[in-house]
């Protein structure tokens, strides 16, 4: 699990939270995914680390002690094919490759039902702006003939989503090998799509599957639109009725969180130990401890132990911040 990048799209937040530890339905976006893969019996990961890898590492030892867990320092953004590289000292079998800005619903359970002789699982989204994506041609049996990075034409609608499985995993790091022999791609990166495309030039076959959702959580404005999802499905959870407070579902409340004389939701998530007085929120997550008091707030992102008060309109406040108007 690549987990090193910086998270430039998701500042403040990111000066201090790495970026899979930001939270939507008042959870980290990494512990979805470490669900999941514990729900396959998975319980050894490598974890390609760069930007504050020290918080990733606690996460991992207090959340998740029954991992196994490894961590490898990718101290220059070289691309998706070198962070893959840096974790092979750890790898002996095959393996799930998973980018952790997004969150999908995925039958995982496939990789246990594959014919002998296909090599792995590339997982794709149907989507209606190909332009903005890695987008897979198939074959007439859904296998990989080559990754398309951002097509004018509408050759393929299937995106690349960031989710695979390898069973071939010596060929993969045969062609990472050969990739990063090669000139760089854009912005001085090697990039794991290049891999799969020798995978299956030298023979291999990687099959394409659906997934039924997938949810970006790399922007402020998907992050929200990802903790709508999450609370109108799974993590919805409606506090106590109380005089004076009006919920407007889907939200999430969560236990010791204070509410007073305020109107919440849809789309809220307020995290622990938060206090929100005389205010109105809509499609907005507040971080926990925070005060929100006197305000009325829209689309915004609030951080943790923030305190805001006498705001009308849209924050992007990270941890620790205060903003008062009067």
């Amino acid at each position: 699990m690549p987990v090193a990048g910086k998270g430039t799209r998701l500042r403040p937040h990111t000066h201090v939270t790495p970026k899979p530890l930001l939270k939507v339905g008042d959870r980290p976006v990494l512990s979805y995914i470490l669900d999941d893969i514990r729900a396959l019996d998975v319980h050894e990961a490598v974890l390609v680390t760069g930007h504050l890898k020290e918080k990733v590492q606690a996460f991992m030892e207090a959340e998740y002690p029954d991992f196994h867990a490894e961590y490898v320092e990718q101290v220059e953004q070289n691309g998706t094919a070198d962070a893959i590289r840096l974790a092979k000292p750890f790898v002996h079998e095959d393996l799930l490759i998973i980018f952790v800005d997004t969150l999908f619903d995925a039958d995982l359970t496939v990789v246990n039902r594959l014919p002998d002789d296909v090599a792995g699982v590339i997982w794709a989204k149907e989507v209606e702006d190909y332009q903005r994506f890695g987008v897979i041609l198939t074959d007439e049996n859904g296998f990989m003939r080559k990754i398309i990075e951002k097509p004018m034409e509408p050759v393929s609608r299937l995106a690349n989503i960031g989710l695979y499985y390898v069973r071939d995993w010596k060929l993969l790091f045969e062609g990472i090998h050969w990739v990063m022999e090669q000139p760089t791609g854009p912005g001085g990166e090697f990039f794991l799509t290049d891999v799969f495309q020798y995978m299956v030039d030298h023979g291999a076959k990687l099959k394409v599957e659906e997934v039924q959702g997938w949810y970006d959580a790399g922007k402020p404005e998907t992050l929200l639109e990802t903790n709508l999802h999450l609370l109108s499905t799974s993590r919805g959870k409606a506090p106590a009725a109380k005089d004076g407070v009006t919920i407007r579902e889907p939200v999430h409340v969560a236990d010791g969180a204070e509410l007073e004389e305020c109107e919440i939701g849809p789309n809220v998530t307020i995290g622990a130990g938060a206090k929100v007085r005389r205010s109105k929120l809509r499609d907005t997550i507040v971080g926990e401890g925070s005060e929100v008091d006197g305000c009325d707030l829209h689309d915004s992102l609030i951080g943790g132990s923030v305190k805001v008060r006498g705001v009308t309109g849209q924050v992007d406040l990270g941890d620790h911040s205060v903003v008062a108007n009067g």
